[in-house]
């Protein structure tokens, strides 16, 4: 979706999405681990939407969109393209309007991730591990069935409703000076971004992302997208290329994308197996080791981190964690 042709939520929508969503996702609690603030310098506080409906925050977007639908957009249903998280949203959304949902799936995606989307009512559609695959297999169902295209990140209503994940903990009274949230298509940051300017725009925005798919990084540092690199990271909810809507939202907010390769994001996560009991999948991993990797920057100071999603399949990470030695 070229930037020129889209529409950017403002704070306002954030607030809208908030409002529509309340009565069916959940507000998810704030976490605090001490022995974890000891270790990284800084207070951290953890927005915990891997307790989401779900699985994760991408219910909210998910929700926002298909309660945005007037009733002839929503008779025919929903069609999008995802590797798990955000089909399954998008499934369960469409479940509490009680429309169809068609899934096109790559045919590399998580077998744990696919079997939520099913488990939550979606059809699935099977395609090429590409992106352009994936976008001829949406149009071919929207074609068929007349359903309502919503795009994991490059839609406005998903990017107003990812951003109340943050407007929530901006509202905790906390004062946040930092934010630290993970990027892959960029619809989390984006409304983070938003929620910030209009809450708190004292409090720095910043995006962990995989080294092994910055195109984020890369992008930011360049002034213009980068979508030539070919991601190969554990994180697969954050190997999608940042959407051109995104990627304006994010540079106009001053983002900073902080790099973390996969040792260091699977260390991250069994901290917070092994001493917060919380149960994360890499993705969301991303953004405590991107605190812990600048711990100098971070010092003192009071953080948020938004942790995306906990829909792991236990038997890949534990073959990715032996093939990096870093122990399951």
């Amino acid at each position: 979706m070229p930037s020129s042709a889209f529409a950017p939520p403002a704070f306002a929508d954030v607030l809208a999405a908030a409002a529509r969503i309340a009565p069916h996702a959940h507000a998810t609690p704030v976490l605090r681990m001490r022995s974890l603030d000891a270790l990284a310098g800084c207070a951290l506080h953890f927005k915990a939407e891997h307790l989401q409906r779900g699985g994760a925050f991408k219910f909210r977007g998910a929700c926002n969109a298909v309660w945005s639908l007037d009733p002839a957009q929503a008779t025919p249903g929903v069609v999008t393209h995802s590797s798990g998280n955000h089909g399954a949203a998008l499934a369960l959304a469409a479940g509490t309007r009680g429309i169809a949902c068609h899934v096109v799936v790559p045919e590399n995606a998580v077998a744990t991730k696919l079997a939520a989307i099913t488990a939550s009512g979606a059809t699935l559609h099977r395609c090429e591990a590409t992106l352009a695959a994936r976008e001829a297999a949406c149009a071919a169902v929207q074609q068929r069935t007349g359903a309502t295209l919503v795009h994991p990140y490059a839609d406005a209503r998903v990017i107003a409703g990812q951003g109340t994940a943050a407007l929530e903990l901006l509202n905790a009274g906390i004062g946040l000076d930092a934010l630290v949230v993970p990027v892959g298509g960029g619809g989390l940051g984006a409304g983070t971004a938003i929620a910030i300017a209009g809450v708190s725009p004292s409090t720095r925005l910043f995006l962990a992302e995989p080294a092994g798919a910055a195109d984020t990084a890369a992008s930011l540092a360049r002034g213009a997208r980068v979508t030539d690199i070919v991601p190969e990271t554990v994180c697969d909810g954050l190997r999608a290329t940042l959407g051109a809507p995104n990627f304006d939202i994010l540079r106009a907010a001053g983002a900073e994308a902080i790099t973390v390769d996969d040792a260091e994001t699977l260390a991250a996560m069994r901290l917070l197996w092994q001493r917060g009991k919380q149960l994360i999948e890499p993705s969301s991993a991303t953004a405590l080791a991107a605190v812990l990797q600048q711990r100098e920057r971070f010092a003192g100071l009071r953080v948020g981190i938004v942790i995306s999603g906990g829909n792991v399949d236990p038997h890949a990470l534990y073959e990715a964690s032996a093939l990096l030695g870093t122990g399951a």
